[in-house]
């Protein structure tokens, strides 16, 4: 193997590279974001569709309420995003042949499960921080936790709740990455592997697109139910020293006993269209960057796939 084959990407740079792209995509998405936890918060009719939702939140706190908790989808993105890309990537290498052919796709289904589990453990105070941030403004006001940004969140659970509060939901929040990532990570590059083989699709950003909003509807039927479980788990109220939910499946039990089995997928337009774009926008940032790597640091200009 020579000399310019075996230069690549140091392991530190794919993780900053992985958190960076996730957070630069949550700058577009974090609408639609707040607008899927609060209709998974909604136990009643309270919002009909996506677009009701939207309307109503404007109407009723202002244009910019939509990126209530910026600041904690950003955390999220540089400690999960960071760390689930960054093992996805490394482990992605060391699983290739020796003649360069990629993981098949059951492999690269439990590479995604276990960098999925290990972001989501690192990355859920974030996630509990933006779940209460998001959902404020639907409270009365009385009732309205009114945190000022993700800092002031997780210094006032910590203060006023405790340390293992951060990490409510963790066991719900891994299962759901464990979901994500094996359906995510792993569809993509199946699809983006297929796309080039049998489609005759070249590198570039709109194989990337296609690959993604494949990924993306893949990923959305597959891990919504768990979500809600996650984001209901991390938004509870603790009444009288009980909790109002015992753990996921009880929420999942409660959700289709009072509200129907496919309130399993209540907010699934608002799931996709910003699981969808986030993905498409996140693995676009993320193959330019190692692209740029390759070609301005490495000085290698062949095509280089990120996944």
């Amino acid at each position: 193997m020579s000399q310019k084959e075996t230069k690549t990407i140091p392991n530190g740079l794919k993780f900053a590279f992985g958190g960076a792209a996730g957070m630069m995509a949550t700058m577009f998405v974090q609408p639609l974001d707040l607008i899927k936890n609060r209709m998974q918060l909604s136990k009643t009719k309270e919002y009909k569709t996506s677009f009701h939702a939207f309307r109503g939140i404007v109407a009723k706190e202002g244009f910019f309420a939509l990126y209530n908790g910026i600041s904690a989808g950003l955390l999220r993105q540089a400690t999960y995003t960071t760390t689930r890309l960054g093992i996805y990537t490394w482990l992605f290498e060391q699983m290739k042949s020796e003649d360069g052919k990629p993981p098949g796709f059951a492999l690269k289904a439990a590479i995604g499960m276990a960098s999925g589990v290990c972001g989501a453990f690192v990355g859920t105070p974030a996630e509990v921080a933006l779940i209460r941030m998001t959902a404020d403004g639907r409270l009365p006001l009385n009732e309205r936790r009114n945190y000022k940004s993700v800092v002031d969140a997780l210094l006032r659970i910590y203060k006023e709740e405790g340390l293992l509060t951060l990490w409510r939901g963790a066991v719900p929040t891994m299962g759901r990455a464990m979901v994500v990532n094996a359906a995510q990570l792993a569809s993509y590059s199946q699809a983006k592997q297929i796309l080039i083989e049998y489609v005759s699709l070249n590198e570039g950003i709109f194989l990337h697109f296609v690959s993604s909003m494949i990924s993306g509807l893949i990923t959305t039927a597959a891990s919504m139910p768990v979500d809600i479980a996650k984001t209901r788990i991390q938004n509870m109220k603790t009444i009288d020293g009980k909790p109002e939910y015992t753990g996921p499946v009880n929420v999942l039990v409660s959700v289709v006993r009072n509200e129907g089995l496919f309130a399993l997928w209540k907010g699934f337009a608002p799931y996709y269209f910003r699981l969808g774009p986030h993905t498409v926008l996140t693995f676009i940032f993320l193959e330019q960057m190692n692209a740029a790597y390759y070609k301005f640091v490495l000085g290698d200009t062949s095509q280089h796939a990120g996944l």
